[in-house]
């Protein structure tokens, strides 16, 4: 029995991509385990498209994100809890379009999360429009005579933003894909894996990509032999092209400090509201009431049965 299975049935075509990047979480989660992650510390986040699906499929707790929004709700949950390891995934349009600035900006300051996009170049959820990674000449309903943008390029794109770990897997090598989200979640920074993911009802890939990918062995020694590899067009590295050591920002902000385990107890919470708000010179009529006294018969009457209460 795959204890990492829901009751969800499962909507994507026969043959999606997406089945492999399925198997690949799935595969990276019990390796996880097996380096001292316990699941219940793992977080996914997804966004909307046909790659949501994947958070119904997974029996791991996390939060199912608005279109374009799942890398900023990530960034805010790693820096309620930095002992949470997030994982995010998105599809090109979904986060390549309307979120680009998010994950832009979580690649700039370096947030501690890992983003997977379903790259298959549509919008395949609502019937294969053209989206940010389609190429030149994509006919789709809102293209019928062909596509005149040029694709976007992530890779390039995210490596200038700052990413420190940058990626490209393809659904047809999930062993290696697998290896690589490991890697990621591991990795101490933002990272991100742009996985080439053929959509086989309205941009079936699998015959061009099998053609084009060619596996790294290991991650470019420098910045400019990583870009170098992300612009290559002849052929398609996959792999990690790219990894550097860099101070992730919830401890550039914070240092160890967890907002979760170190909160302030209920009762300090009201404490430091009544000092901060000075209610005893707002309530005249109550001075010899202390300024938490003062705050508590300013709740409505249930909240102060709660405080009672404790």
């Amino acid at each position: 029995m795959d204890e990492l299975a829901t009751y969800a049935e499962n909507t994507w075509c026969p043959g999606c991509g997406n089945f492999a990047i399925l198997g690949a979480l799935k595969d990276a989660i019990r390796r996880l385990e097996g380096e001292g992650i316990a699941r219940d510390k793992l977080r996914l986040v997804t966004g909307i498209g046909q790659h949501g699906k994947i958070f119904d499929y997974v029996n791991v707790s996390g939060f199912y994100a608005l279109h374009g929004r799942a890398v900023a709700t990530a960034q805010g949950m790693k820096l309620a809890d930095p002992d949470l390891r997030i994982m995010v995934f998105v599809g090109d349009g979904d986060t390549l379009g309307e979120g680009l600035e998010h994950v832009l900006f979580a690649a700039k300051r370096n947030a501690d999360i890992t983003v997977v996009v379903h790259d298959n170049g549509v919008y395949a959820l609502t019937t294969g429009q053209y989206a940010p990674t389609s190429v030149r000449g994509y006919r789709g309903p809102s293209t019928p005579t062909g596509s005149v943008e040029e694709p976007l390029r992530p890779l390039p794109l995210l490596l200038q933003a700052g990413a420190t770990f940058v990626a490209r897997g393809f659904a047809g090598r999930r062993e290696q894909l697998t290896d690589m989200l490991v890697q990621a979640v591991l990795h101490p920074g933002f990272s991100f894996i742009d996985v080439l993911q053929p959509c086989v009802t309205f941009n079936n890939t699998w015959q061009l990509y099998n053609g084009l990918v060619e596996p790294i062995a290991q991650p470019a020694s420098s910045y400019d032999e990583a870009m170098a590899l992300a612009r290559r067009s002849d052929r398609l590295p996959i792999g990690v092209l790219y990894r550097a050591d860099v101070q992730p920002f919830h401890q550039a902000l914070y240092g160890d400090r967890n907002p979760v385990r170190d909160r302030l107890s209920r009762e300090e919470r009201l404490d430091g509201i009544a000092r901060l708000l000075q209610v005893e010179r707002r309530a005249p009529s109550l001075p010899s009431l202390s300024p938490r006294a003062a705050l508590e018969m300013a709740m409505p009457a249930h909240e102060q049965a709660a405080s009672a209460s404790q």
